[in-house]
């Protein structure tokens, strides 16, 4: 049986489940790294879509949007007697070189960037982080250094993001393996529980797969960007149940009087 054929058995069929436990170990680990790509690709694109589209607007806005500005001793300077205030896709942008906004204004907004008179706040879901233009204090920093910046990380696109997805890949794949052999260790207690003649490397194979479903469940879910309350807990939930099903299909151990 193939392992895509493994995969499509393993999302309903905890029989077929506990007759994978007799398979070799190499070709589980290949197929949790297989778990692993379905698991990063959705979040992988939506990352790599928005950071695209986050470097086109702030080049598309500090073109358009912001006027031109210095950043040098400590304190921002434009030619704007107002300030600009910018509310678009969620995020709030508020350029003020004049110090009529405050910083507790931009606390206000659940994500926000502010470049005030002397001082930088980003706001990330009412966190509030701020950085004050005195690291500057040696150097000069212009609209144009940004735009600059922001083209030069643009053309660097086609190398970042395959390292993102690398490092996305790498990391996803290491907390499978770390789950699968968790859940192992509780197929040890399902199977004194349940009476069954099973080693740890078979308990290990079957939680490989007895993942599946919920892998597959999340990957659809963030592909759909739809939030799913309590996710560990469900993740938990559907690969023990799995997992106790499959084990349950094993015959039991035979007692002779």
């Amino acid at each position: 049986m193939n392992v895509f054929m493994q995969l499509w058995r393993s999302l309903y069929s905890p029989k077929d489940i506990a007759r994978f436990r007799f398979q070799k170990i190499g070709k589980a680990i290949l197929y949790v790294f297989l778990l692993a790509l379905i698991s990063s690709l959705p979040l992988a694109y939506h990352l790599s879509t928005n950071f695209i589209d986050g470097i086109r607007y702030m080049g598309s806005l500090f073109e358009n949007e912001i006027p031109s500005f210095t950043i040098e001793n400590g304190g921002l300077r434009s030619s704007a007697t107002q300030p600009v205030i910018i509310n678009e896709h969620g995020l709030t942008i508020i350029f003020d070189s004049t110090g009529q906004v405050t910083k507790e204004k931009v606390e206000r907004a659940t994500n926000a960037i502010g470049l005030l008179k002397h001082e930088a706040v980003i706001v990330t879901n009412g966190q509030a982080q701020y950085y004050s233009y005195t690291m500057f204090s040696n150097m000069k920093l212009t609209d144009r250094d940004v735009r600059s910046f922001l083209e030069t990380l643009q053309s660097l696109l086609p190398v970042l993001i395959p390292l993102t997805f690398l490092f996305l890949y790498i990391f996803t794949s290491a907390s499978k393996f770390i789950g699968v052999s968790v859940l192992a260790f509780i197929g040890l207690i399902l199977r004194s529980t349940l009476d069954k003649n099973i080693t740890y490397r078979h308990t290990w194979v079957m939680s490989a797969y007895s993942v599946t479903l919920s892998t597959v469940f999340f990957a659809i879910m963030e592909t759909l960007q739809t939030a799913v309350p309590y996710p560990a807990f469900l993740h938990w939930f559907v690969s023990i149940t799995v997992l106790f099903l499959a084990i349950k299909e094993i015959p039991s151990v035979k007692t002779h009087d």
